[in-house]
């Protein structure tokens, strides 16, 4: 249990920073490799590099060889990361519409009645 909330924790702290967010975003269409992802997200590669890092250190994303050229990476999105805060999101949810339904009985249950 431990390592999925330290899991959930480095997930939901990569996916905190806009840059991060809009990577994954431009890698839902599919594989992209880093210079193209740079180019979307106006930044140097260098700078991206340093994203690329964290999002493949929470297991977002993977890099792959792309293609004849052994020194091209191709960027996709790891599934199970973003299950595992799916997850998480739907007990969530769940705590809140049992809470919402416990409210609405409770209203209903006092409407009509004198409040004195």
């Amino acid at each position: 249990m431990n390592s999925n909330v330290n899991d959930l924790d480095a997930t939901l702290a990569a996916l905190a920073d806009p840059t991060r967010r809009r990577v994954v975003d431009l890698l839902r269409d599919g594989p992209r490799p880093a210079g193209e992802l740079a180019q979307a997200v106006q930044m140097s590669a260098p700078a991206l590099s340093r994203h690329l890092r964290v999002l493949r250190a929470t297991g977002l994303v993977r890099a792959e060889a792309g293609g004849d050229d052994a020194r091209l990476r191709l960027y996709t999105l790891r599934q199970e990361p973003f299950t595992a805060l799916q997850a998480w999101l739907d007990q969530v949810q769940a705590f809140w519409a049992e809470q919402l339904g416990s409210f609405k009985d409770h209203v209903e249950g006092t409407q009509g009645r004198d409040p004195r």
